[in-house]
């Protein structure tokens, strides 16, 4: 690791305004899910940032349309969540919106009163809340050095706490991004007693206001929801949690629970509570589903779990099982069958994600195969109809097992894998990193998705951008923009572990 890799992270409400600015505008902050590496959006989002400096989008607005008047303003990537019908929409906000939104929370006043408001319900809050977004000194370890933090201060802190507390109720917020209501986000800020004043609701000096504004303009006029995929919609989330966090704290003080009796800890919309008993949980439950029903929001019954065992119930499921149970095996095939098995018990885990990785440790030191590679790649895929979250680990196994096929017989492996894939519904990520897989070594094979289209070097259209009076701004965000063309022409055919480990970047094993 280098120096700068080693330095502490830096909470982004600890910022200035300009740092917190050039965080949030860094490609990385744009889009926080895996894609390949010839994807770029650091040059249209530096042109944006410079065009719109000092100046008011409004005044860019077309006469005919406005952004929230259109559905797809937005670029969506389908992510298949069970192989079946449901999906999660991960969204490239269109960056002309995305960085005047950024622009509008890091303007000076703005960030003092943001900061300032954060700081305000961190101190009344019995919530440790350990998922403000983190700012490493390196380009490509943020997201890395935040799931690090997660494993320090959530699992970490959850095992000592068993020294303190019997007992732990685990849940989270059902759907937690696409209910939040927009117009709390100025509750959070302002209060909802100053923010639900008349005067107040339509002043847009109001930086709640300003960002509620913005969210209906990202999503087609809506209220509820705010787009996921990015740093600054988990800094937008922050924002509201937080304050669900400080309301639980003064309605406990307002029923007389002693506060020395539990401890709560969030990472996000996930909470882990410790007590003395399961009366003492079920009761803070109660007040939390109060708190979150006033948002809009709700607790995930199927996902609320009580355990006597703190130590076992820090540790996620899929990873007990994981540590308790045999992972390896000399033999491949066995060694992913096994996986194969653990991905049906513990689907879209981090487990998963974290065998598959030691599984192609293990395959991309090998230069001859002894098993069949057909098998190997019918297993790998199979994987990947149920598992989005491991869809980057998967395309660089197919793209290692593909270099063992014989050259005649890859076009058409690839083409039985593109088949299986595209029997699910909604598996744009999955096509992106399939192409990475094979274009290396077949660069015209058929993907839908419109990602695809621009890597094959076909037009598509990524963005709606028909609201847009200025002929000058959309040309500064033409969609063909983010592929690089350099790296997409020295792309090689076995994707290299650290494209898809993110912890290989920190120097781990």
């Amino acid at each position: 690791m280098t120096e700068d890799e080693n330095a502490v992270p830096t909470p982004l409400t600890e910022l200035s305004h300009d740092e917190a600015r050039a965080f949030l505008l860094k490609e990385s902050s744009y889009s926080n899910f895996d894609l390949p590496t010839y994807f770029t959006f650091d040059p249209i989002l530096k042109k944006v940032d410079l065009f719109l400096t000092g100046k008011t989008l409004r005044d860019f607005f077309s006469n005919t349309a406005k952004p929230r008047d259109l559905e797809s303003v937005n670029h969506v990537v389908l992510n298949n969540k069970d192989g079946q019908y449901a999906w999660r929409p991960m969204q490239l906000i269109h960056p002309v919106l995305y960085v005047d939104l950024v622009h509008k929370i890091t303007e000076e006043s703005n960030w003092e009163t943001i900061v300032e408001r954060f700081e305000e319900l961190a101190a009344n809050s019995c919530v440790e809340c350990a998922s403000i977004p983190l700012r490493s000194e390196s380009e490509k370890v943020d997201k890395a050095v935040q799931i690090t933090n997660w494993w320090q201060e959530i699992e970490q802190r959850s095992i000592e706490l068993a020294l303190d507390y019997p007992f732990l109720c685990c849940t989270d917020i059902v759907d937690c991004y696409s209910q939040i209501y927009t117009h709390s986000i100025a509750w959070a800020i302002h209060t909802k007693e100053e923010a639900k004043k008349k005067a107040n609701r339509n002043d847009h000096s109001l930086i709640g206001n300003a960002i509620d504004t913005s969210l209906q303009d990202m999503s087609f006029g809506q209220t509820n929801g705010i787009p996921q995929g990015s740093v600054l919609m988990d800094f937008i989330a922050e924002m509201v949690l937080g304050y669900a966090d400080m309301e639980l704290t003064q309605q406990l003080d307002e029923i007389g629970y002693a506060f020395d009796e539990f401890t709560i800890l969030r990472y996000r919309d996930d909470y882990r509570i410790f007590t003395t008993g399961t009366e003492n949980a079920e009761e803070i439950l109660r007040v939390l589903t109060t708190v979150l029903s006033d948002l809009g929001l709700k607790l995930n019954s199927s996902k609320t779990t009580f355990t006597s065992d703190v130590i076992s119930g820090s540790v996620k499921e899929d990873k007990r099982k994981q540590i308790r149970t045999r992972m390896y095996d000399r033999s491949l095939q066995k060694h992913l069958l096994i996986i194969h098995q653990h991905a049906k018990d513990f689907p879209n885990s981090g487990s998963l994600a974290t065998a598959l990785t030691r599984f192609y440790r293990r395959l991309n030191r090998l230069t001859e195969l002894r098993s069949s590679a057909n098998v190997l790649l019918s297993i790998a895929t199979d994987i990947a109809f149920h598992n989005p979250r491991c869809y980057p680990h998967i395309a660089a196994i197919i793209s290692k097992l593909l270099s063992f096929v014989d050259e005649d017989q890859r076009i058409e492996m690839a083409e039985r894998i593109r088949a299986k894939i595209q029997r699910l519904p909604n598996t744009g990520y999955m096509q992106i990193w399939l192409q990475r897989a094979t274009i290396a070594f077949k660069d015209d094979i058929e993907f839908d998705d419109p990602l695809c289209q621009l890597v094959s070097g076909h037009s598509a259209d990524i963005w709606d951008s028909s609201w847009i009076s200025s002929r000058e701004l959309k040309a500064k965000i033409k969609p063909k923009k983010i592929v690089d063309a350099k790296e997409l022409r020295d792309i090689v055919p076995v994707i290299p572990v650290d494209e898809v480990d993110l912890f290989s970047l920190l120097g781990s094993s």
